[in-house]
């Protein structure tokens, strides 16, 4: 694993690039120093961006969110969520375990993620009792705990739930805390014996969407980044391309360094191997 000083180091090799989101492009509050310097010199590079997140929620909505950190559509091309996956597979419902599902559904998340399902076929329920499957978008406030939401797994459990995660993420990054995500919540769910569909990375069906969206048909041409050996290196690893992983993000503890410093690489390797997925680059942060 080889140790970046930024991304022009390997600039050269690459013609797309799959870029996560929280952790890697902003904090969930600002963008990081030096990430627009970056995204701008890569697009002069004549480099094709795709914006991938785990994001319970439509692109829209993301894109918005982008715009207001300074991060309009002129840095990059494309965006790709889980939350938009998760629209599609609801809209779509071409497999049989989707086409099993009702059409009643108990929103598990904030009022903001309610466009994953939005204008489609459903009946939204007040209750567990009432519904034939959950939507899991997450906490509604950050700071709160899998206890603060077990009353409502334990409904869901009893009314025999399946369960549709629209973020396999377990943490995220907002500003300086780390807030659980419906990965965690679905994590929960599934040890008590639920029944769980996740969307977005690492499965392979939102890298199928982003390699669609880039148009290189070389994967060895296109380099992922992202700072989750769980999510955006274990997705990277099982789609065949190469991926960079940021280490400023949510494993900056674990790792020990100061934020934009590098890391020491006998302990960046052992909790690579510890995790199973193995980054072929590191890097600080998103930096040319």
């Amino acid at each position: 694993m080889r140790q970046l000083s930024g991304f022009a180091d390997v600039i050269d090799r690459y013609d797309g690039f799959i870029l996560d989101l929280w952790g890697v492009l902003h904090d969930g509050e600002q963008p990081y120093p030096g990430v627009p310097d970056c995204l701008d010199r890569l697009r002069a590079a004549g480099k094709t961006l795709c914006l991938l997140s785990n994001a319970p929620r439509r692109t829209t909505g993301v894109i918005e969110k982008l715009n207001g950190m300074a991060l309009g559509r002129e840095r990059y091309h494309h965006v790709m969520t889980s939350g938009e996956a998760t629209y599609e597979a609801l809209r779509d419902r071409d497999d049989p375990w989707h086409a099993a599902l009702g059409r009643r559904l108990y929103h598990m998340g904030p009022e903001r993620d309610v466009d994953v399902f939005a204008g489609l076929d459903y009946q939204v329920v007040a209750t567990p009792a009432e519904a034939d499957f959950v939507v899991n978008t997450g906490i509604v406030t950050f700071g709160e705990t899998v206890a603060d939401y077990q009353p409502q797994l334990d409904a869901c459990l009893a009314a025999g739930l399946p369960m549709i995660c629209a973020n396999p993420d377990l943490i995220v990054m907002v500003g300086p805390m780390m807030v659980i995500c419906a990965g965690t919540l679905a994590a929960h769910y599934e040890a008590m014996g639920g029944d769980v569909r996740q969307h977005g990375k690492p499965y392979a069906p939102v890298y199928e969407r982003c390699f669609k969206l880039l148009g290189i048909a070389d994967k060895s041409r296109i380099l992922a980044v992202g700072d989750s050996l769980r999510t955006d290196v274990a997705g990277a690893n099982a789609a065949g391309i190469d991926v960079a992983l940021v280490t400023a993000g949510i494993h900056k503890e674990e790792l020990g360094a100061a934020w934009g410093e590098r890391v020491d690489p006998v302990n960046l390797r052992a909790l690579a191997d510890a995790s199973g997925h193995m980054p072929t680059y590191a890097v600080p942060s998103l930096r040319w």
